[in-house]
């Protein structure tokens, strides 16, 4: 028996007990009843004769309707769910951790690896670490210590040239035109104009002029990690700049005095500094506030 007549036989109860059972194992069985018992509820007699099949008909097309736009609306919630949760997931996987310092000030960053980064004055690190297990590379402008711990390869890019180590300590400069990488422990490759140049512990690359020069270094550490600025054979231009930049200075002073400077001064003392810089060169000073210093010719 086809489904239209087990259901006008349901209406009429005129149903055997096998097309009973057949009718009770219909997908819309449940659904039927509650049409029909609805029917009777509104009709306002409990004696009432059930609905006709056509509007039985009807009811259940426009409930199937009803039903079917809740199922879009329900499917349509989904998917508005599924579409947003991917996007969080995109883009927490590509969220960038970004760390700036401003002037005299030095940050300490952990990486995802326990790797540590000392983070210099007036530099930038940028770095992705949803992925950082992969891929352990990130950007620098300006200046860093690098303590890496061993692992896959680890990579920093600046704007002149790339880093890339295994499991090392090592310093980098990128400013401006000054292009600087200092290796203290393990290896060190440096990529600059596409060339690769190896840095074993106690060894520095650094553009001078634009030309690559590798060369020794005798000590443990970058000196600013100590507070500390260092110059062999600098311009007193050079010098009286970095000056200005650790203590947020302006300094004035002569431009017919050409000497060069090699020593070093300190971070947190500006009385020392300036004596450290003028004495063996000969010069006066005087600090006229808190903002401005003038440096003089000794002889004058």
């Amino acid at each position: 028996m086809d489904k239209e007549d087990l259901l006008k036989k349901w209406l009429n109860n005129n149903l055997s007990d096998a097309e009973a059972k057949a009718f009770n194992a219909l997908e819309d069985a449940d659904l039927y009843n509650e049409i029909v018992s609805e029917a009777k509820r509104f009709n306002g007699n409990t004696h009432a004769k059930v609905v006709p099949f056509d509007t039985l008909d009807k009811k259940l097309y426009t409930r199937k309707s009803t039903s079917k736009q809740w199922i879009r609306v329900v499917s349509g919630i989904a998917a508005v769910f599924v579409v947003g949760f991917a996007l969080f997931t995109l883009i927490s996987k590509n969220q960038i951790d970004s760390f700036k310092t401003d002037l005299a000030q030095n940050e300490t960053i952990t990486l995802p690896d326990n790797s540590m980064v000392n983070l210099n004055e007036l530099s930038e690190l940028k770095y992705q670490s949803s992925d950082w297990d992969e891929n352990r590379s990130l950007n620098l402008k300006g200046e860093a210590y690098f303590d890496v711990e061993k692992g896959k390869r680890f990579e920093v890019y600046t704007d002149l040239g790339k880093v890339s180590v295994l499991g090392t300590a090592f310093n980098v400069l990128s400013r401006d035109s000054i292009f600087k990488v200092s290796c203290y422990e393990g290896l060190v490759q440096v990529t600059y104009n596409n060339e690769n140049i190896e840095l074993p512990a106690g060894t520095e690359f650094a553009l001078d002029s634009g030309t690559a020069i590798k060369s020794g270094i005798a000590i443990a550490e970058p000196h600013w990690l100590n507070n500390m600025s260092v110059f062999e054979n600098a311009s007193l231009a050079e010098v009286l700049k970095e000056l200005e930049q650790q203590y947020n200075i302006d300094v004035e002073y002569p431009s017919s005095v050409n000497v060069n400077f090699t020593g070093a001064f300190e971070h947190n003392n500006l009385e020392n500094a300036l004596k450290s810089i003028t004495n063996p060169l000969n010069l006066t000073y005087t600090i006229q506030n808190a903002n401005k210093v003038i440096v003089r010719n000794g002889q004058n």
